[in-house]
């Protein structure tokens, strides 16, 4: 029987608005052991994702995380899954599209966040531990 996002997903959803630092950000996925948070635009009604990734790669360009915001770095080309989709579905579709996050949305909310470390984790469950 196939596996769903559902079964596999974080229903931990951070969402921070687009005006938070990339430190405030940083922050706060660290806090919730999170990799990604939902940027939740009021001005635009639209939703992004703002990755670890998009974090490392300000830094690495040498932007100063307490001035550069979660807007100047939010993808806004977001592809969503529903939470009836196969794990299989949801993997192909980060293949395709090169990333390694969803946004899962339910009747148009967000509900959660599969990555791919959630998949492998359900397709790789921990070993069996050993007898002492």
């Amino acid at each position: 029987m196939p596996m769903h996002v559902r079964d596999a997903m974080s229903a931990v959803v951070l969402t921070i608005g687009p005006a938070h630092t990339l430190r405030q950000a940083a922050r706060l996925m660290s806090a919730r052991r999170v990799g990604s948070a939902i940027v939740l635009d009021p001005d635009t009604s639209g939703l992004g994702i703002l990755t670890e990734r998009d974090i490392l790669n300000s830094l690495g360009e040498g932007q100063d995380p307490d001035q550069e915001t979660a807007h100047a770095h939010t993808t806004a080309d977001v592809v969503f899954a529903a939470p009836g989709w196969t794990l299989d579905e949801a993997a192909r579709t980060m293949t395709r599209g090169g990333f390694r996050h969803l946004i899962v949305l339910d009747a148009g909310d967000p509900v959660g966040v599969v990555s791919v470390r959630d998949i492998i984790r359900c397709w790789a469950p921990a070993p069996e531990p050993v007898p002492a």
